[in-house]
């Protein structure tokens, strides 16, 4: 007959397959889970950032930053947060209409940031820290300057983005909600809706700023003006 030692190894033995048979630790499990669903999605957010670099104007990093925005964004969400209150008074089908036109905006609105990060790079903090019922990843933003501007993201259970702090205190929801609340006020849902469309062709058609010369190849520098022959 086993005694007791025997009967608690073998109890402890059970307890610890029982763990991994669901797959997770019930002490730590979630909160892994949740914190690698947040660094993940923001890791793959902003090595997209990285590779929009690369393309010369907005419409060229929209079209990179299209899909990984979608799948990083819980847009949904991120949009009745930048409405506020006024979300539950708007009709279903208006809501459906906004949030595919938020998506764009969205995404056009940081291609067209981007212009100013030509030669920056991006850096994400390895853990994340819990926020109310989701998750707070830290990262960084380098300019080829060599300045750093802290930029946090919001996720929530599920590890999608639901807000952004610039400089680690200014909320992208919180500004979004002061633009969109001027418009909602002046022309009601559909105002909001007119806006995020305009706006969003606006910025797709902006002009590049123009790249410097390059000098042809074997050609000799240009003597500054003030140099003596």
């Amino acid at each position: 007959m086993p005694n007791r030692r025997e009967i608690l190894r073998a109890g402890l033995v059970a307890a610890g397959l029982a763990a991994i048979s669901v797959g997770l630790s019930p002490a730590i499990g979630p909160a892994f889970a949740a914190e690698d669903a947040a660094v993940a999605s923001v890791k793959r957010m902003t090595e997209a950032f990285q590779e929009a670099l690369k393309r010369p104007d907005v419409p060229g990093r929209v079209e990179v930053l299209s899909g990984p925005m979608a799948q990083a964004f819980d847009l949904p969400a991120m949009l009745r947060l930048a409405v506020g209150t006024r979300w539950k008074d708007i009709p279903a089908a208006k809501q459906a209409a906004l949030v595919e036109a938020f998506g764009p905006y969205l995404t056009a609105t940081y291609a067209t940031r981007l212009s100013a990060a030509t030669g920056g790079r991006f850096t994400v903090q390895p853990k994340s820290e819990p926020r109310g019922s989701g998750r707070l990843v830290r990262s960084t933003v380098t300019e080829a300057s060599g300045d750093e501007s802290p930029v946090d993201y919001v996720t929530n259970a599920e590890g999608r983005i639901t807000d952004v702090y610039l400089q680690g205190t200014v909320s992208e929801a919180g500004t979004l909600r002061t633009n969109f609340g001027d418009q909602l006020k002046s022309g009601g849902p559909d105002g909001l809706l007119d806006f995020l469309r305009k706006s969003t062709a606006t910025m797709l058609a902006a002009t590049p700023p123009p790249a410097p010369p390059v000098p042809p190849a074997g050609a000799p520098d240009k003597p500054a003006a003030d140099a003596k022959p």
